[in-house]
């Protein structure tokens, strides 16, 4: 065999090892993969380069622009995902396994490049508005604007996804402005290394953006300043001894956590064997058990189940899982790999048998376990295996006892109040399932539950063909949870980006909170021309350019003409005698005939840069408008984002939103929103 690869650290702009130092194995056969490297790492030049060259090169960046980068790297990585695979097998990872880590990594590249480009403005700067009046006059307004911390990330991620780990992390702190220093777990970390390779090969990471620790991570705790964020995935018990090093508890450095929990699936009694949703709860706890070999930070640990129907439950659970074929997963017919080291190995079989003291062993080893495969006898094959508690109110047990493989126990209830009970023994959990027909149920249990678990899925047969199932934390969604689960939050779309980010309090008058937030705000001094706003380009419009409307007084045939034309006959606009003993005491005009009178208003009708009108935010209507009063708009471009986009021609435009003010003749607010549009730029 061919001398293994030392894994290199990248640091300061350049990679670091030639000597072999510590040697990992390939799960699936024993042979070496893999050695790390013996050289020790300078932290204090990779925190120098993050905060030198890498803060510097974000943020000549904006958010937009990040988030077109971070799109380029998903591209890049996905046709270069095959090189990937190959070397992922070695984790024992299926290719459903790997598709997670390397396709579900990308994927989260795609989806924060999204969030980016939909949510957030051009520039580094997020206005959190609207603002709030702090005087009587209008001359003093507060709000709250998201700037970049102008710190690093400090990123430790577990062994078990090693490059979805490192990306579902990377992607809202780059989207945020900071720079990374990734640090994997040591078993497989020649994975991450690998995707780093790729990533720094393509030419889109900033210098300094990214850097990568193969190996401990030294002092580089001991470097970071309050301005910088850890994050952690892996063990409860190490992250309780990250969260108290010394300087990050004197610099107040932020420190989230996303550990190792276990986790339930709680079958609600409205379920029966008969039902489809039986099955689901089964279906749903096998796959749980052997997708990546139930190497999971969100794997279902406790299957909670009412007491009359444990017995069916282990039985069709016995039956799915003795159809498993475990081996490598080059074989045909393998459906589970291997556990990720021989380490790891060790563990899961050292917790099992701490676990039977308690319980006992439904499925094991004992049921013809026999790993397919060359070599297989040398690799770190676990047989799935499910136990029942003996006590499921007892301490200790699969309350507190995580084995980090294939490995799930059964526990019966006899009311849903006392599942709920049983579910809370975890001391709170990532992910919670509850499987249930019965609405009412779900409507009483989630509310009840939600304070010790970070997720709640809830799987019914309508739900389940689209469900992305227990344990899959999507880009969208919050990833993290209370209690043993580290206390922590990742994921959850902007919500992540905005963990990266430093919230500030702004105060001052409306003209400087806009100069401020780079975002028109009531009340500041606005910039009237000759020149209709929809007469300009994208690249000439400025900031509080306004345009006051002429007026128009409503008629009792605008009202009959609106009416006949949307169908919307509703009483207050026809009848007079109803209308007079309403609240407003006489007829009033469609809330939508004033939005559309408006457009009339300000409107340039004529051929110009103006392309679409595509959006229409934080519609109000103030103040009704009756028979015989007279409306007036005023137009104001409130917010510009060039999010790189083109239109079906190729013509390069931008999406500008627009502050809508409607008043009447006692210059009274009437209707109040933002309408988006598409926006030709200057060829």
């Amino acid at each position: 065999m061919a001398q293994e690869p030392i894994l290199q650290s990248f640091i300061g702009g350049r990679w670091i090892g030639q000597h072999g130092a510590q040697a990992l194995r390939s799960a699936l056969n024993g042979q070496l993969v893999a050695q790390t490297h013996e050289e020790s790492l300078d932290f204090a030049e990779a925190v120098a380069h993050a905060r030198q060259q890498g803060l510097a090169e974000l943020m000549a960046m904006d958010f937009q622009q990040r988030a077109q980068r971070l799109k380029a790297l998903a591209l890049y990585l996905m046709e270069r995902k095959e090189q990937l695979y190959e070397i992922s097998r070695h984790t024992g990872a299926t290719r459903a396994d790997s598709w997670i880590d390397i396709e579900g990594g990308a994927g989260t590249l795609f989806a924060y490049a999204g969030v980016g480009g939909r949510e957030l403005p051009s520039g580094n700067v997020v206005h959190e508005g609207p603002a709030i009046p702090l005087g009587k006059t209008g001359k003093f307004a507060g709000s709250h604007i998201l700037v970049p911390r102008g710190g690093i990330a400090v990123h430790i991620n577990a062994f078990n996804f090693p490059i979805w780990g490192m990306l579902e992390k990377f992607a809202p702190s780059f989207l945020a402005g900071m720079p990374c220093i990734v640090k994997p777990a040591t078993a497989t970390s020649y994975v991450t290394e690998a995707a780093v390779r790729v990533m720094h090969e393509s030419g889109l990471l900033p210098a300094g953006s990214l850097q990568l620790i193969i190996g401990g991570t030294g002092d580089l705790l001991d470097r970071l300043q309050g301005q910088d964020i850890v994050t952690f995935t892996g063990s409860a018990d190490t992250a309780a001894k990250l969260r108290v090093n010394p300087n990050l508890i004197r610099n107040s450095v932020p420190f989230n956590a996303e550990a190792d929990s276990l986790n339930c699936a709680i079958l609600a009694p409205d379920v029966t064997p008969d039902d489809e949703e039986f099955d689901l709860f089964v279906k749903e706890v096998a796959r749980e058990m052997t997708t990546k070999a139930g190497q999971k930070c969100t794997a279902i640990r406790r299957a909670i189940v009412p007491a009359k129907h444990i017995d069916a439950v282990a039985e069709r659970l016995r039956d799915r899982l003795a159809k498993v074929v475990v081996g490598d997963p080059t074989v045909e017919g393998v459906k589970m790999g291997a556990l990720a080291s021989h380490a790891q190995q060790a563990d899961v079989a050292e917790r099992v048998e701490a676990l039977l003291k308690s319980s006992d062993l439904l499925f094991g080893a004992k049921d013809g376990f026999a790993p397919r495969g060359e070599g297989v006898n040398e690799g770190a094959f676990f047989a799935p295996t499910l136990l029942r508690s003996r006590d499921p109110h007892a301490e200790g047990g699969a309350h507190d006892i995580e084995a980090f493989g294939p490995v799930s126990t059964l526990m019966g209830y006899d009311d849903i109040d006392e599942a709920i009970a049983l579910a809370a023994r975890g001391k709170g959990s990532l992910v919670a399932s509850l499987i249930t027909r019965d609405p009412q149920v779900a409507a009483k249990v989630v509310p009840a539950m939600g304070a010790l678990h970070g997720r709640l899925h809830i799987l019914d047969r309508e739900s389940a063909a689209e469900s992305t199932g227990h344990g899959s934390p999507p880009p969208g969604v919050k990833h993290g949870g209370p209690g043993r689960a580290g206390g922590g939050e990742e994921l959850g779309g902007l919500r992540a980006v905005k963990h990266y980010l430093q919230r500030t309090a702004v105060q001052g008058s409306p003209t400087m909170l806009m100069a401020v937030t780079g975002e028109y705000v009531r009340g500041a001094k606005v910039y009237e021309t000759e020149v209709h706003p929809f007469r300009r380009y994208f690249d000439d419009l400025q900031i509080g350019e306004s345009l006051l409307t002429h007026r128009r007084t409503v008629t009792e045939a605008d009202l009959v003409n609106f009416g006949c034309l949307s169908g919307d006959h509703f009483y207050m606009h026809f009848d007079e005698l109803a209308a007079k003993d309403s609240q407003f005491g006489k007829r009033i005009a469609h809330g939508y005939f004033v939005l559309s009178a408006a457009a009339g208003l300000f409107v340039s009708p004529g051929v110009g840069p103006v392309l679409a009108n595509y959006g229409l935010d934080t519609l109000r209507f103030i103040n009704p408008v009756g028979i015989g009063d007279t409306i007036q708009a005023r137009l104001t471009c409130k917010r510009k984002i060039d999010q790189g986009k083109k239109s079906p021609k190729g013509e390069p435009q931008g999406v500008v939103a627009w502050d809508v003010e409607v008043t009447n003749q006692n210059g009274e607010l009437v209707a109040s929103y933002d309408i988006l549009t598409l926006v030709l730029k200057r060829a």
